[in-house]
């Protein structure tokens, strides 16, 4: 896979972000973190992106599903350092809207990730009530 745009590996671009510890068991045979780990921190930084910014009260009441990911493994992690994980809106369609994410250790991009999740009403993809489209619009990609 093509390495992500250079401006997507911008921290500077991305108006969240958490600092999430690395776990003696993330560590593979050669001390890197594993991608299994990785993806987890990733989906750690999206889970605290969306309880940060209050998605599930600007839902009113609808869920919401992630319908892909994809990720970039750009350089190896190490533990112990932390990850700190950056996230911001790229894109809002009518049922469902993109995330980009960019993990960094120790100044240094190490894993770059695009998920797509869906609105979801009584099991089937519904519109984004207007609450949470102003909310998604806060946390949008900067520049």
């Amino acid at each position: 896979m093509a390495r992500p745009e250079p401006a997507l590996l911008d921290a500077a671009r991305y108006p969240f972000v958490v600092e999430i510890t690395t776990r003696y068991a993330d560590m593979d045979p050669n001390h890197h973190l594993n991608n299994v780990a990785m993806a987890a921190l990733i989906e750690d930084a999206r889970v605290r992106f969306n309880t940060a910014n209050d998605f599930r009260a600007a839902m009113g009441g609808m869920g919401a599903m992630i319908a892909s990911v994809a990720i970039d493994y750009l350089a190896q992690g190490y533990y112990p350092h932390p990850i700190s994980g950056y996230a911001a809106v790229e894109s809002v369609g009518r049922s469902s809207w993109t995330l980009v994410q960019l993990m960094v250790q120790q100044g240094q991009p190490v894993a770059f990730a695009r998920s797509v999740a869906v609105g979801i009403a009584q099991a089937r993809p519904a519109p984004l009530p207007d609450a949470f489209r102003t909310n998604l619009a806060r946390v949008t990609l900067r520049g």
